[in-house]
């Protein structure tokens, strides 16, 4: 994909966070309910009864991190969330500045090897990208998520618009299909997640872990948080 089509989606998403704030709407959810049902199905790659490390890859203002905090508050996860949006880390970086377990960084991809990477929602938006040239990108993220992902990675995809109704041309709806037979070439047994009330599906990758990368961006010994500290 051209750099000039990630620099609109960035734009896109820096409009909706200043119009809306750190809040569902500035990241495009109409409500907080659907935005944290589909992490639900994103989670269900993790396993958290030891420490752990996970990459965020469009991670917004890190939202995420939050939901972390409420569903698993006694789990050690070693975060780093990514966005191509300056405008989104900055605000995640201010939210987030007391805690010694997760970053931010602004990147497209993941900027290490963790134990699982998971990439909520960034494939649907594609504004006026063709679609030939939005799934390279697609293709070359998910190579990417692969290699820095040691246990696994999950993404998620906008099903194709039901009974032939008129898809506005911005998003990007693959059939589940499209990227599942993808997804079983690169190796490792793949999930296909569908029909939990939101118009989306969700695809887990799981690897053995033996034959995963070797730990060469771990963050190091996890940094506990003080007992009661959370988001901002």
């Amino acid at each position: 994909m051209h750099e000039s089509a990630l620099e609109a989606v960035a734009a896109y998403y820096s409009a909706r966070l200043q119009r809306h704030g750190a809040t569902p709407a500035g990241v495009d959810w109409p409500h907080r309910p659907g935005q944290e049902l589909r992490w639900v199905q994103l989670l269900k790659l993790c396993e958290f009864s030891m420490p752990r490390s996970l990459n965020d890859v469009g991670c917004g203002y890190g939202a995420l991190r939050a939901f972390l905090s409420r569903r698993y508050p006694l789990a050690r996860i070693d975060y780093v969330g990514t966005d191509i949006s300056e405008a989104m880390v900055a605000v995640a970086r201010r939210r987030w500045r007391h805690r010694g377990d997760c970053r931010f960084e602004v990147a497209v991809n993941a900027e290490r090897v963790a134990d699982y990477s998971v990439a909520s929602g960034i494939f649907n938006v594609k504004l006026d990208c063709p679609d030939a040239d939005w799934e390279d990108q697609v293709a070359r993220c998910l190579d990417q998520l692969q290699h820095h992902s040691r246990l696994g990675y999950a993404i998620n995809f906008v099903l194709p618009a039901a009974d032939k109704r008129v898809s506005p041309p911005q998003l990007y709806r693959p059939a589940p299909e499209r990227w599942l037979t993808h997804l079983q070439a690169q190796g490792g047994h793949v999930q296909l997640i569908q029909g939990y009330g939101l118009q989306e599906y969700t695809l887990l990758t799981r690897f053995d872990a033996k034959n995963q990368p070797s730990d060469d961006g771990y963050a190091g010994p996890i940094c506990q948080p003080p007992p009661g500290q959370t988001e901002a």
